[in-house]
C-alpha cells in the first residue's frame, strides 16, 4: 500500500438521498471497503457530513430551517448516522468510535493535543475514528461564518493533526476539470496537480457552476494539504472502489501532490 495513514471525507450528497433518507446501499459498500483497507494495515480516519440531512429526513422537516431547528436535526441525525455506521462496520468486524470537534477545540492548544492523543490511541487500537463537527453546539458551519468548509477544511485539519500521508475527498464529481463539464462536453479531467497556481485557482473560484459551494472549499483543503506535505485527492463517491486505486498508487480522480519537504 502506498499510504500507511489516510483521512477520508464523505459528503452529505453521497450519504443521503434527496429526500434526506440514508443511502444504505452506498453505506454498506463504503463500510466494507474502509474495513478492508484498515485490515490491510493502512490506518483510516473517516470525516463524515450528513447529520443535518439525516436528521431532517428522520424528523420529516422540510423547507428552510432556522439555526435551532438545524441543531435539533443535527442531534437526531448524528445519532442516526452513527447507529447505521456502527451496524455496517460491525458486519465486517470493524470497531468505530465517534469524535465530535468544534472550532474551539481546534484553536485551543490543550484541547487540540487532547484530541490528537485520542486519535492516536484509537488508531493504535485498530479503531476507525468517525469525525464530524459538533453542530448541536457549534453554529459556525451552520451559519457559514468562520466555517470549516462543509467538513472539507475540517478533514484537512484532522489530516494535519494525525500526520496523515493522504486526504481523500469523496464527492459527487470525478475531480477537477479544465472547464465546467456541465457546460463543456469536451472538458478534460485533470489527473494530477503538482502546484496550485492562479490558473488552478481560477477553475475553482466560484465563477462557474462547478466552483460554487463545493470545489472552492476543496481547493482550500488542497492548499492546506500542499503546505502540510500530504497528498490530496478528489474522487467520485459513486465509485468507492477508487479508494483502492489511491492506495495502490494508480490514477484516480484528481490528485494534488503535497509539497516536497
Amino acid at each position: 500500500m502506498k499510504y500507511n495513514k489516510i483521512v477520508i471525507k464523505v459528503g452529505s450528497s453521497s450519504l443521503t438521498y434527496k429526500n434526506g433518507a440514508l443511502n444504505l446501499r452506498f453505506l454498506d459498500k463504503f463500510a466494507r471497503i474502509l474495513a478492508d483497507i484498515n485490515n490491510s494495515g493502512t490506518q483510516v480516519v473517516l470525516v463524515t457530513s450528513g447529520a443535518v440531512s439525516a436528521g431532517r429526513g428522520k424528523l420529516g422537516l422540510t423547507g428552510t430551517l432556522d439555526i435551532p431547528h438545524k441543531q435539533a436535526a443535527a442531534a437526531v441525525g448524528q445519532c442516526e448516522l452513527m447507529s447505521i455506521y456502527d451496524r455496517f462496520f460491525c458486519e465486517y468486524g470493524q470497531t468505530v468510535g465517534q469524535v465530535l470537534l468544534t472550532r474551539t477545540v481546534i484553536e485551543n492548544e490543550v484541547s487540540y493535543n487532547n484530541a490528537k492523543n485520542t486519535f492516536e490511541s484509537l488508531l493504535s487500537l485498530g479503531v476507525i475514528p468517525i469525525v464530524n463537527e459538533n453542530d448541536t453546539v457549534s453554529t459556525s458551519e451552520l451559519e457559514a461564518l468562520r466555517s470549516l468548509g462543509d467538513n472539507d477544511r475540517l478533514s484537512a485539519i484532522v489530516a494535519t493533526m494525525i500526520g496523515a500521508q493522504a486526504l481523500v475527498i469523496m464527492s459527487d464529481v470525478d475531480g477537477l476539470y479544465d472547464s465546467n463539464p456541465k457546460v463543456n462536453p469536451d472538458a478534460k479531467l485533470i489527473s494530477e496537480v503538482n502546484e496550485i497556481t492562479d490558473e488552478i485557482r481560477a477553475l475553482c473560484d466560484g465563477k462557474s457552476e462547478q466552483g460554487t459551494g463545493g470545489m472552492a472549499s476543496k481547493l482550500e483543503a488542497a492548499e492546506a494539504a500542499y503546505k502540510a506535505g500530504f497528498d490530496f485527492y478528489i474522487i467520485n463517491s459513486s465509485k468507492p472502489d477508487n479508494l483502492y486505486d489511491v492506495l495502490d498508487g494508480k490514477s484516480a480522480g484528481t490528485c494534488f501532490r503535497g509539497r516536497k519537504k
